[in-house]
């Protein structure tokens, strides 16, 4: 099992910033493809952002491409989401997620394995 928290979500106006982590605890953090999702009201969950387990590679969201940026730390088993440029369309719960030894379809939701409880994220115009 792992147990995987989300914080820093909040409220901020168009163009601020903000940085969500996700804590995770359990099995070896660093064999984990890490994603975070989003979920905005009435709509499916999408893929945002993902680091591989293996090289660290990271793909995103053509929508956040150039204003996001995810990383982790594998000595801390966090990962984290650095938002910049935020959109009132940015506006959503926003998951993070753990696909074991994950090497392909990164944007899949069904292929992860784990799931954080989510944090919102509200950009006001």
């Amino acid at each position: 099992q792992v147990q995987l928290v989300e914080s820093g979500g909040g409220l901020v106006q168009a163009g601020g910033s903000l940085r969500l982590s996700c804590a995770a605890s359990g099995r070896t953090f660093s064999d984990y493809t890490m994603g975070w999702f989003r979920q905005a009201a009435g709509k499916e969950r999408e893929s945002v952002a993902v680091i591989t387990w293996s090289y660290g590679s990271t793909y995103y969201a053509d929508s956040v491409k150039g204003r996001f940026t995810i990383s982790r730390d594998n000595a801390k088993n966090t990962v984290s989401l650095q938002m910049n440029s935020l959109k009132p369309e940015d506006t959503a719960v926003y998951y993070c997620a753990a696909y074991y030894r994950g090497s392909y379809r990164y944007a899949d939701t069904d292929r992860y394995d784990y799931w954080g409880q989510g944090t919102q994220v509200t950009v006001s115009s």
